[in-house]
């Protein structure tokens, strides 16, 4: 039944009693609940509704939830939880299911990442269900660790089914796992159901989504369509599987099939422990390529993977078959051109193997400068620094390194000039560290004889406040920042230069999406390269 009214004080629809929180995201709350009328369990799930299905929209939506769950039911049998009421109120969608056996994923992963062999299995778990949707024609449009059950048996449930539909708004409820193309407001699609399945496994082997909440539903939308992914680290073979259903293009994400020959392969090596590495179905970013055939779908151009998901038989064409040690390729690391100035911008870099965000060229309010940080204390040790590890270079520096960054190519000049540029593949930020023998004697003027150089070169440049001087570590040294964009991304670096003898210097340059730049994570690795830095004389 479908009742259009609010909870009164103590019990939601004067029915049913509200017991413990079990799940917690923007803008949906679960509980473990209690039916009192007929006293058996239930679970309560609260989510925001959109504006436009509030009120007598609401009452519709409400029964597309009875009426989607119902069928769902059907198709996989105790693989959905059965709903048994629907409540509008104010604004907020009340649905009261069976308690399904298990614990919300979204529990779960308080505790920690999971391995990628209990990730596959879930995630196997997840595909049945949403596949069998699909094959019906239904779309979840909704999906969330909120959203799926999972018991010891790493047996999965999922609810959810006919919140969203195929609607052309936004999601209102955990938009960390929208799909770009939802987050411009389009309709739903059985490819947003394969990006949000990409993102929960991307959380359950990192521990964190792949996309970060901003602390608001429209500042994470914009994250959303905006920022590329970064490489899974603790994904093992299951890596590219992932990567590929996270494509921003809808219409090039991994089929079905393919992600479904991957996650099963993937267990049924972890099965037999003599099974060969060799022959694991994982995906190769196949480039331009592939990007497009010349073929229509009813009038409108279709991806390679669209094509492939309507004829298994065919999907080889499209992804290539790799070993368990292969994946997605990096892409071009090497860096070009002569070596640079200790100031001057470091190359731009992709994320290799993640899509590049759309360029919207809309208005963002000025950003202010950094404060300028006190000068560190001694370098820790790599035991001290958690999660970086110490690079000792051969042109006679050291510096603390997230765990995985490796040097991303390196630029000479013949007067000993050089530039190191560090990074990781699939992550947007970079660390270049320049070293320079032709510096003037006062760092701010080098920063700003040099100001007109990266404003020509750089697209949508714009300094961030003055130049600042600054002593760091006895040496004279100077900070500036600025705003450029590369690939639609805007970029955010902090440059340090500083002298260390006549006419000799150093700069470390940080740059990181604009909008990740005060992310907790980027702050400690400023701290740590700032810390951790030595010259070769020290």
């Amino acid at each position: 039944m479908v009742k259009v009214q609010g909870p009164t004080d103590e019990l939601v629809a004067g029915r049913y009693r509200l017991l413990a929180v079990v799940h917690r995201e923007e803008g949906r709350v679960g509980w473990h609940g209690e039916d009192v009328e007929f006293g058996r369990p239930v679970a309560l799930t609260r989510s925001r509704l959109p504006d436009h299905l509030r009120g007598r929209a609401g009452h519709r939506t409400a029964a597309r939830v009875l009426r989607e769950s119902e069928r769902m039911g059907l198709v996989c049998p105790g693989k959905v939880p059965s709903v048994v009421d629907v409540i509008e109120d104010n604004g907020f969608l009340w649905t009261v299911t069976e308690r399904a056996a298990g614990a919300p994923l979204s529990g779960i992963l308080v505790n920690g990442p999971l391995n990628y062999v209990r990730t596959a299995r879930i995630g196997l778990g997840l595909l049945d269900i949403i596949s069998a949707a699909h094959r019906h024609g239904q779309t979840h449009g909704d999906l969330s660790p909120g959203q799926v059950c999972v018991d010891e048996q790493s047996g999965v449930t999922v609810s959810g089914f006919g919140l969203m539909g195929d609607t052309s708004s936004p999601r209102v409820t955990a938009p960390s796992y929208a799909s770009p193309e939802q987050a411009r407001g389009e309709a739903s699609s059985p490819a947003a159901d394969l990006w949000a399945l990409g993102a929960i496994m991307y959380a359950m082997v990192e521990g964190r989504p792949a996309i970060r909440e901003r602390g608001g539903l429209v500042a994470t939308l914009r994250a959303v369509e905006r920022l590329s992914i970064r490489q899974p680290l603790n994904a093992g073979p299951l890596g590219p599987a992932i990567q590929g259903l996270l494509r921003r293009d809808h219409l090039e994400r991994v089929p079905e099939p393919v992600v479904r020959e991957a996650l099963t392969r993937i267990l049924k090596k972890d099965l037999d422990d003599s099974s060969p590495t060799e022959g694991l179905p994982l995906f190769r970013d196949t480039g331009a390529g592939v990007r497009r055939v010349g073929r229509t779908l009813r009038g409108r151009p279709v991806g390679r993977p669209v094509l492939v998901g309507g004829a298994l038989a065919v999907t080889v064409i499209c992804f290539v078959v790799l070993t368990a040690a292969g994946g997605l390729p990096d892409g071009d690391t090497s860096a070009s051109g002569s070596a640079p100035s200790p100031t001057a911008p470091a190359p731009s870099r992709p994320a290799s193997g993640s899509p590049s965000a759309t360029p919207t060229g809309s208005a963002t309010a000025p950003q202010k400068p950094s404060p300028t940080p006190a000068s560190p204390s001694p370098s820790p040790t790599a035991e001290e620094t958690a999660g970086f590890s110490t690079y000792n270079s051969p042109e006679g520096f050291s510096i603390d390194l997230p765990t995985g960054w490796h040097p991303l190519g390196t630029n000479r000049t013949d007067d000993r000039a050089y530039r190191v540029t560090f990074g990781a593949s699939g992550d947007p930020r970079t660390l270049a560290v320049t070293y320079s023998t032709q510096l003037g004697p006062d760092p701010v003027k080098v920063w700003a004889d040099l100001e007109p150089s990266l404003r020509s070169d750089s697209v949508g440049y714009e300094r961030l406040g003055d130049i600042r001087a600054v002593d760091y570590r006895g040496h004279e040294g100077a900070d500036m920042e600025w705003i450029s964009v590369s690939d639609g991304v805007r970029e955010r670096t902090l440059g340090r230069g500083f002298l260390i003898g006549d006419s000799l210097g150093y700069s470390l340059r940080w740059t990181t999406p604009a909008d990740d730049w005060d992310d907790g994570a980027n702050q400690a690795a400023l701290e740590a390269f700032f810390k951790s830095f030595k010259e070769a004389s020290e």
